[in-house]
């Protein structure tokens, strides 16, 4: 009796080791693709506005295929929108009828601390990488002749054997003309989430 409730019990507890864990699920604004991890990811944080500066800190990222890149922001009003190389300051999803849902983060509004300490929003803004294919990316702020037109671009995945480079990519920027307006369509391409890590010191 005793060695077939130990022997019961030593088969459930190996069974539950073998499970695997479920993986945790979370959703973004409504009607948003559900995310799911089934296994650790990486994850490259990018800051944008870090000294207050019209900055993605780091504005040149490599990153693997499958893994995350998570836009941090800081004041005042920053956000992050997905361009064509060949079209800076204006959203892919305007140019290439081939990209509906390039990603755009939505705005950030940011207000500094009275004290002067730092503060990060209280969201993030995740986009996985799903291939090796450069990314371009801009702040669609359109506030003092426009974030973007005055340098604040990035990129993840640059190939550097050619000439298609972040400096030549902010230099045709600064010559776009001055945004018109917001782009359209609301949150997409990716996920807002809780800023996992509010006190990183950014």
């Amino acid at each position: 009796m005793y060695f077939t409730t130990l022997t019961t019990l030593l088969t459930l507890a190996a069974s539950a080791l073998a499970a695997p864990a479920p993986a945790p699920t979370y959703h973004n604004w409504p009607g948003a693709p559900t995310k799911t991890y089934t296994a650790p990811r990486i994850t490259h944080t990018v800051v944008a506005g870090r000294g207050g500066q019209l900055r993605f800190d780091p504005e040149n990222v490599v990153a693997e295929v499958g893994s995350i890149v998570e836009f941090h922001f800081l004041p005042a009003n920053h956000s992050v929108v997905e361009a064509a190389f060949n079209a800076p300051c204006r959203p892919r999803s305007d140019v290439d009828p081939a990209a509906p849902n390039s990603f755009f983060s939505g705005f950030f509004p940011v207000t500094p601390n009275p004290d002067g300490s730092l503060c990060q929003s209280e969201e993030v803004f995740q986009i996985e990488v799903k291939d090796d294919k450069p990314i371009w990316y801009y702040c669609g702020q359109p506030g003092g002749g426009g974030h973007c037109q005055r340098g604040m671009v990035g990129v993840i995945n640059q190939r550097f054997d050619t000439p298609f480079t972040l400096e030549k990519f902010r230099q045709e920027a600064a010559k776009v003309p001055p945004p018109p307006g917001l782009p359209a369509g609301g949150v997409r391409g990716g996920w807002r989430i809780p800023n996992p890590n509010p006190l990183g010191g950014f």
